[in-house]
């Protein structure tokens, strides 16, 4: 009979199965949220608590709760916000907002801070030019995702139509002669929305595409690293929260590209270790607004069941930073 050593566990003494962990890099924060979170906590260290963000800054809980306890204030709107506190900064978030928001926050004289990343704004931009051309736009996303409500906001309503699969942009019907032109959702499948492409070229040869693509960098850097190791592993743990558009379409890519399960997780309390086959080879991957901690908290579970070997597989490298607001610059330095 085997005996215990002081201070050593049972599960020290138990043989652990070899696994391979292939983690993808590029992961993680994107330089978008890398900014709206920096934008907040600069808030709070130079105009103290509480400080409002109108919707979760990104989603990832994890980081929205990490804000919390420092002070940040979450609303889903501008009239949460109690009276009184007008003076008080209000950050909108990393996805964007309709005109109507800032307008509003303006009429209550409001002092705000504008989160949304650079690279929607960019979306909103083509949009508006497209508009003040004559253009009838057709926005390639995701009914009911912040980013697309915040870029058909910027127009009048009905200027923008919204497509979301192939089969949608079969049936699509123009509301007027005008000329047409798409945009689309920044954390879309790339595959997916190619097709999409596809189907609207087709049937409108004369279509006017965006001059650089709107599915941002990362957004695109992340599938691709998840297409070079979903091949090659049992399974795929996609770090995320399940209202982020961009790790949905990790989860997706991964399957699609021939990974037998792809899961996503907030935590590694919510790993399904029922779900999940004979494991020898393992990859992970995480969202753009999931940060580094949660991948490695996720790997450490692994650990306890497994005899871990982590190897990085990088596709890309990403030197992307923006710039922080005006009035928050000296606070970061």
């Amino acid at each position: 009979m085997t005996s215990i050593q002081a201070g050593e566990t049972p599960d020290a003494q138990v043989k652990r199965t070899p696994l391979a962990v292939r983690l993808c890099a590029p992961r993680g924060f994107c330089a978008g949220v890398d900014r709206a979170v920096q934008i907040v906590e600069l808030a709070l260290q130079r105009f103290g608590a509480p400080v409002y963000v109108r919707h979760e800054i990104v989603h990832n809980r994890f980081v929205v709760d990490g804000l919390r306890d420092k002070g940040a204030v979450f609303v889903e709107e501008l009239g949460e916000i109690p009276a009184g506190h007008e003076d008080r900064p209000v950050v909108f978030s990393a996805h964007g907002v309709p005109k109507s928001v800032p307008a509003d926050a303006q009429a209550r004289n409001m002092f705000y801070l504008d989160a949304t990343c650079p690279l929607v704004s960019k979306v909103h931009k083509e949009a508006e030019i497209h508009h003040r051309r004559g253009r009838e736009i057709v926005l390639i996303g995701h009914a009911g995702h912040p980013e697309v409500i915040g870029t058909m906001g910027q127009l009048p309503e009905g200027a923008v139509q919204l497509v979301e699969t192939a089969e949608d942009a079969r049936v699509f019907t123009p509301v007027s002669d005008r000329p047409l032109a798409w945009i689309t959702q920044t954390t879309l499948s790339v595959d997916d929305t190619r097709e999409i492409v596809d189907v609207l070229s087709e049937r409108f040869p004369d279509i006017i595409a965006p001059h650089k693509d709107d599915i941002c960098y990362a957004t695109t850097n992340r599938q691709e690293a998840v297409k070079a190791v979903a091949p090659d592993v049992d399974a795929m743990v996609v770090v995320g929260a399940p209202n982020s558009s961009n790790s949905q379409r990790l989860r997706e890519v991964a399957e699609r590209a021939g990974c037998p399960v792809s899961v996503l997780v907030q935590r590694a309390a919510d790993i399904p270790w029922e779900s999940l086959p004979s494991l020898t080879r393992l990859g992970i991957t995480a969202g753009a607004s999931a940060p580094e901690v949660l991948v490695e908290e996720i790997i450490a579970a692994f650990a306890e069941r497994y005899d871990v070997k982590v190897e990085t597989v990088r596709t890309a490298e990403e030197t992307i930073a923006f710039n922080l607001p005006r009035a928050l610059r000296e606070a970061a330095e």
